[in-house]
């Protein structure tokens, strides 16, 4: 064993012991009402750690002159050395590092002591780390990655950088988090845990985890000889603390954010946040280099930041039921649960009150029928407990929505379904894209489920009858022997 992966097993024993007593218990769920803008999010509670790193106070002056906020190995962090000179009236950039100090392997903890504390309009320069705190690097094999899920089942695979604390920011706030820039390591992996997790764990009981090269100048990854994915950088995990207290599962989004895995969120998008608690308390983590609409193995194109730039703003008095995205042609609604009847429900209840919210419709009528027209709604995953839903609202009035393909055309591999439960139409649609990928492709099973996981984009189209359907699509532009 080298050098590096001593001092890897080593970090990895020393969270185990300090996070030994998270189990994680049956998920306790609550859903919505299929209508209703606002829903309890399920959970999954951890119990807290049988023996807690000791807590540190946060000190109350700002973050030029703070003292210690962190334990370390060789005594306590200095938080006043976390911040980057500059000169004149610049925004403050805050420099964090991850480290077993700034970052939770797979939980959320409005109790939590933050890492970081800023103020509304500051720069935060982070960084983050691998899942498992780094333990899913190059080398380690698919029976490494399975036992630290079933060695740990209290918790998520993702390892969290943070949490910020916003000075400003109060419950019933919004945090505004532009995402200014994205530099990924140099490479990615993308995995099955074997008959665990992923849109069909019975029909894959087999695993089998790869390691990729992140072409960053290309902005390009070849999954296979003859065929390379864009990139297209985005945080799969980025959320303010929850109102609840306890600790909880990083996998499953909510109202607060989190594991959102929504791919539209790239340099140049601003991410609104409703605020729950007194300081926001911002993580970041499950770094994406890319991702399919669906994600249906678990994994997307999986790496880590060697930076994550964001501009954190505080909107005062302004509440917020649901996250909402900008970008800079569109806003983005979401609507997420256990059901995807019940998210897709609830994501036309959103886009709707968004519409009215914004003046763009007058009443409930006007609103559905700019819906209808504008449609381009998406199925951002269906594997984190909640399944998520999102809508592309155009900010120009005119634009229409696209016309989706049911059938292969020039552009696209397409599989199409349709049925009243919407969760049915979507297992058809994705498995029949993983059987397409097999026999026309001619992929093996396990990189026909990667790849869909990786690239396939499925989505909504416009409902129109008591059945709903779903088209996937894959792009045929990836295989580039084939131009």
């Amino acid at each position: 064993m080298g050098r590096s992966r001593i001092l890897l097993s080593f970090a990895a024993c020393a969270i185990g012991a300090l996070l030994s007593g998270a189990q994680e218990p049956a998920a306790q769920t609550a859903t919505p009402a299929p209508a209703a803008p606002v829903a309890p999010t399920p959970t999954i509670p951890i119990p807290p750690a049988a023996s807690p790193a000791p807590a540190v106070s946060a000190p109350a002056a700002a973050p030029q002159t703070q003292g210690a906020v962190l334990p370390s190995a060789y005594g306590p962090m200095q938080e006043s050395l976390m911040v980057a000179p500059a000169a004149g009236k610049k925004p403050t950039v805050h420099l964090l590092p991850a480290t077993l100090e700034t970052t939770q392997w797979g939980w959320f903890d409005n109790a939590q002591t933050p890492v970081l504390h800023i103020h509304s309009g500051d720069v935060v320069a982070m960084e983050t780390m691998m899942h498992a705190h780094n333990q899913v690097v190059p080398g380690t094999t698919i029976e490494q990655i399975k036992k630290t899920r079933t060695d740990y089942p209290g918790r998520g695979p993702h390892t969290l950088t943070g949490p910020i604390f916003v000075e400003e920011a109060e419950p019933g706030d919004i945090l505004k988090v532009r995402i200014n820039k994205i530099v990924p390591r140099a490479y990615a992996t993308n995995f099955n845990v074997p008959g665990m997790f992923g849109e069909f764990p019975k029909e894959f009981p087999d695993g089998q985890v790869k390691y990729f090269y992140l072409d960053l100048d290309k902005m390009t990854m070849d999954f296979a000889p003859g065929i390379v994915i864009p990139l297209r950088p985005f945080p799969g995990t980025i959320g303010v603390a929850r109102a609840e207290p306890g600790r909880y599962s990083s996998v499953p989004p909510g109202r607060f954010g989190g594991n959102m895995d929504i791919n539209e969120m790239v340099v140049g998008t601003t991410l609104y946040l409703p605020v729950f608690v007194k300081g926001a308390l911002l993580w970041s983590g499950d770094s994406h280099a890319g991702q399919g609409n669906g994600e249906i193995n678990l994994t997307a194109i999986e790496t880590a930041y060697k930076e994550l730039n964001l501009t954190i703003e505080v909107i005062k008095g302004r509440p917020l039921s649901w996250p909402r995205v900008e970008t800079p042609t569109h806003w983005i609604t979401i609507g997420y649960d256990q059901d995807l009847n019940k998210a897709f429900d609830l994501l036309k209840a959103e886009t709707t009150t968004f519409l009215i919210e914004e003046k763009r419709a007058a009443n409930q009528a006007a609103a559905d029928k700019m819906m209808i027209a504008n449609w381009d709604c998406r199925i951002s995953e269906v594997v984190d407990v909640l399944k998520g839903t999102y809508c592309m609202n155009p900010k120009a009035g005119n634009a229409k929505g696209p016309v989706l393909p049911t059938a292969e055309n020039a552009k696209y591999l397409v599989t199409y379904a349709k049925d009243a439960d919407l969760n049915k139409a979507m297992d058809t649609a994705s498995m029949a894209m993983i059987n397409l990928l097999q026999e026309k492709r001619k992929l093996s099973r396990l990189d026909a489920y990667a790849l869909a996981s990786m690239a396939m984009d499925c989505r909504l189209l416009p409902p129109k009858a008591a059945e709903k359907e779903v088209s996937c699509l894959m792009p045929k532009s990836l295989w580039i022997a084939s131009k």
